[in-house]
């Protein structure tokens, strides 16, 4: 039994199992290993060759692109608050959080589906009322894949409820853990199940008896009516299936370019390969008079014609096919600027040069496809970090007594280098701010990410200043 029986023994439905094949299909893209594609069959005119298509990896370099441009180490997560910034950002290293989360972008890019499941480590609960009764050591992230994602209600696209699979080895056995977070009278409760996975098969086993998940609760009563999941995707239409809420990878509807890149490319290569210079020597032209061999028989530039020579056949010839380099380069960049434009970076992202490619780095038009783009995926991706942001404040208050803000503001301040040119800004506004006409904490609120109030008070001599004080100007 298979984990969509599992779930529809327990009442649930969920994305029919036919829309995972199109997940299977984006990953061996990202893997740059298609069947059927990438290994194929040649007839020679004797028998069937089997040839391995060279490939560009263009599918995963898609992806890193797109993770450099919404998730890199120039953005940054604000809260209002000082406890509850320094408890956030705890949280976030000891779960390789800035690592992670641009890998999960990435992973994003290409299956169209990540999930960030926070849960907290070593709390006791109450096995009858699944409450918690003691704190917890920590929290801890489980980061998921559209693979391990099973969608069993939603709204408007909004998934309320879902269930989540990881898989673990212990001691040579392997298991598929099962977190499905359900609504039960307004209140989340999740149920964790735990399975022996043999020939495919799954076979429940009790929590207790596994190594690793003998405190594991069966049942966990949140006591909330707030999700403890949190959902993130590309803010692409799902055109496979409209009614679904699952996301489509970046280049769902790219794939035939992806072909036609290593198509291309592999035809490059293989112009290198057959054109290779060749030497056909007869065969009395390999030794000389005493017998001995002339030509070095490891050396693959020579070959030896078999059979006798003809009165009109040289004893030497040389073989030097004109390679088509030129418009071998011309066609790959070509199918690169159709990819890039499906893609989502306009046309002329990549650079076919001297055999590699190379993305574009200028600074980009705020009025171009790839702005308006991914202008377009920060709005799903802003709300992802700040519902996780609270859900982290939340665990930190009912598990681990933290006291904190849970209402705090939180901003997300993303990388727009690549859109606008930060240098000239800085500058502009450092001489707006020596002629007076912008003020000192305005300067700082915007380029150090602070609010007003907070801005205010790190003035220099901001003590001095009456609350009703607005400070103008450069303070000395």
């Amino acid at each position: 039994m298979n984990i969509f029986e599992k779930l529809k023994a327990y009442g649930f439905d969920t994305v029919p199992a036919s829309f995972y094949s199109y997940v299977d299909l984006w990953k061996s893209w990202y893997i740059g290993d298609v069947k059927k594609f990438h290994t194929y069959k040649v007839w020679n005119g004797q028998k069937h060759v089997k040839c391995r298509r060279y490939s560009m990896g263009m599918g995963k370099k898609v992806c890193e692109d797109w993770a450099n441009l919404l998730m890199n180490e120039k953005v940054s997560i604000t809260l209002e608050g000082q406890r509850e910034q320094d408890f956030f950002d705890t949280v976030c290293r000891e779960n390789n959080f800035t690592v992670k989360i641009s890998e999960m972008q990435e992973l994003k890019a290409a299956l169209g589906t990540v999930a960030y499941v926070p849960r907290v480590a070593g709390a006791l609960v109450d096995p009858e009322s699944g409450t918690p009764v003691g704190p917890a050591e920590g929290i801890r992230i489980d980061y998921c894949t559209a693979e391990d994602i099973f969608p069993l209600s939603w709204e408007n696209g909004v998934i309320r409820e879902c269930a989540f699979a990881s898989h673990r080895t212990v001691k040579n056995e392997k298991y598929l853990s099962l977190q499905i977070h359900r609504l039960e009278g307004g209140e989340y409760v999740i149920e964790n199940r735990l399975y022996r996975t043999q020939n495919g098969q799954l076979s429940e086993v009790e929590l207790s008896t596994v190594p690793g998940f003998e405190n594991v609760p069966a049942v966990v009563h949140t006591g909330s009516s707030k999700r403890q999941f949190v959902i993130d995707r590309l803010n692409i239409a799902n055109n496979l299936d409209p009614s679904l809420p699952m996301g489509i990878s970046v280049y769902a509807n790219a794939v035939d370019q992806l072909k036609g890149v290593d198509v291309a490319y592999d035809s490059y290569v293989n112009e290198f390969v057959l054109g290779k210079k060749r030497i056909m020597v007869q065969p009395e032209a390999t030794k000389d008079l005493g017998g001995e061999p002339i030509f070095d028989a490891d050396d693959l530039a020579f070959y030896v014609m078999p059979g006798e020579r003809s009165a009109t056949t040289n004893a030497i010839k040389e073989i030097d096919m004109k390679l088509r380099t030129a418009e071998h380069s011309a066609g790959i960049q070509d199918m690169l600027n159709t990819l890039s434009s499906k893609c989502g970076f306009g046309e002329n992202h990549y650079r076919f040069d001297k055999g590699s490619v190379a993305t574009a780095t200028q600074v980009i038009s705020e009025n171009s496809s790839m702005f308006r783009t991914i202008k377009k995926h920060e709005i799903i991706l802003e709300s992802v970090l700040v519902e996780l942001t609270r859900i982290i404040l939340s665990l930190g208050n009912t598990y681990m007594q933290a006291g904190l803000r849970e209402d705090v503001e939180i901003s997300i301040d993303f990388d727009d280098s690549i859109i606008e040119d930060k240098a000239a800004d800085f500058a502009r506004d450092r001489q707006m701010l020596s002629d007076g006409i912008l003020n000192d904490w305005e300067f700082r609120a915007k380029w150090l990410n602070e609010d007003e109030a907070t801005a205010k008070e790190a003035l220099p001599g901001a003590e001095d200043l009456n609350p009703d004080d607005t400070p103008t100007g450069d303070v000395e």
